[in-house]
Parts: structure tokens; C-alpha cells; sequence
């Protein structure tokens, strides 16, 4: 059972939400919060497994929320935006949060994304993940030489590897195939890399991985 609190200032938008998650019998709705500063306060009470985050709320956003959330380790982060890419967007995602959401999606990409939060994994298809770190940090210029990340001395062969391949959007199953590994390995390298990075989530780590592309930190 996934356990799910809501954080959104329109409690029409919160009921819908509630509507649909409650019909995926493996999906359990815990709480709902009205600002960010109640989302924390939820979160911590209630230890979720996924916070649902609108970004624009009054008083502490969504934003600011994400991030004591995730500082916190209280649950995984899932942002809902009115709109496809924005800045709140970024801010959220270098809090932590593991994606985002279109409060226009299908109700199945809803419960798709939720469960797959639940689970650890990204909620970014990898084609949006490619096209929001394209965006958020620019596509490395060919040739270019950029200053290697201190961290990425710390992580082994296969971890670099692993880190490519969040920095292309990838989920742990294509990890598993592309790696010919188990999802279980691929869960558990995943798991090294943010520590040894010092990521609250995977997409931080694929901002790092875009953000030293030039850098050759996959043996490249």
C-alpha cells in the first residue's frame, strides 16, 4: 500500500486527486495539507510514502516545502505544475523532488507516477527527463571541457555507469537491461551513487551527471 498526502491550496483540486487515487486499490490517500508549512507538519505526522506538491501555494511554497521534506527524509516529493516546464518546476526539482506531474495528466499517469515514487523509482518518462535537464542545464557544447565534479572520484566504474544513465533519464528497469543486472542491483547502485554524491534524489543526481558531461565521468 502506498501511502499518499496531498498539498494543494485548491481543495477541489485536492478532492479530484483524491477521487482518483482512491480507486487504485493499492493506493492509500492519509492526509491533505492547505500551504507547504502544513505539507511538513503532515509529512512528519504522518510519514507518507509520496507527497503530492502543488508549487504555488501561499505563505511556505512548494518549493520550500519540497526541500525540508526531502532534507528530512519524511517521503518522496511529487510536484504538480499548471504548467510543462517553469522555473518553479526547477527550483523543485534541485529541492529533491523525484519529478513532476502536469495537473493536466491522465488519471492513469497519475496513479502511474504515484506508484512509481512509491517504489523509488523516477516519474519522468526518459524522453521529458532528457528534455527538462536539456532545458535546466543546457546541452554540453561538443568538445567541451568542464571542470570534473570532485564527487565523481568517490563513485566506482559501475557506479559512473549508473550515473550516465540516470543523466539520461533512465528508470531501474532500463538500468537492469542496459547493465544486465537485476532491478534489485540496479535499485542498490542507484542507492550508492546518491549517497556518495550526496543526492536527495534521482534527479539531482541526473542534473550532476548532465551538468559534467564534458567531464568523461562515465569512462567515456
Amino acid at each position: 500500500m502506498i501511502r499518499v498526502l496531498l498539498a494543494d491550496d485548491h481543495g477541489a483540486v485536492r478532492a479530484g486527486l483524491r477521487m482518483v487515487l482512491a480507486a487504485d486499490p493499492g493506493i492509500e490517500v492519509v492526509g491533505e495539507a492547505a500551504d507547504g508549512a502544513v505539507a511538513v507538519r503532515q509529512a512528519r505526522a504522518l510519514r507518507p510514502d509520496v507527497v503530492l506538491m502543488d508549487v504555488q501555494m501561499p505563505g511556505t511554497d512548494g518549493i520550500e516545502a519540497t526541500a525540508q521534506i526531502v532534507a528530512e527524509a519524511t517521503a518522496a516529493v511529487l510536484v504538480l505544475t499548471t504548467f510543462d516546464i517553469d522555473e518553479y518546476v526547477f527550483g523543485a526539482l534541485r529541492a529533491g523532488a523525484a519529478g513532476f506531474l502536469v495537473k493536466s495528466a491522465e488519471p492513469g499517469e497519475l496513479v502511474e507516477a504515484v506508484r512509481r515514487v512509491g517504489a523509488g523509482d523516477g516519474v519522468l518518462a526518459p524522453e521529458v527527463t532528457a528534455r527538462v535537464l536539456a532545458t535546466f542545464v543546457g546541452s554540453p557544447t561538443p568538445g567541451q571541457d568542464r571542470d570534473r565534479d570532485p564527487r565523481l572520484a568517490e563513485l566506482t566504474e559501475r557506479e559512473r555507469q549508473v550515473l550516465a544513465a540516470l543523466g539520461r533519464g533512465h528508470s531501474n528497469a532500463d538500468l537492469a537491461a542496459e547493465l544486465v543486472i537485476t532491478e534489485a542491483t540496479a535499485k542498490t547502485h542507484v542507492s550508492r551513487v546518491l549517497a556518495k554524491l550526496g543526492c536527495r534524489s534521482r534527479m539531482q543526481a541526473a542534473i550532476i551527471a548532465r551538468e559534467n558531461d564534458g567531464a568523461h565521468y562515465d569512462g567515456r
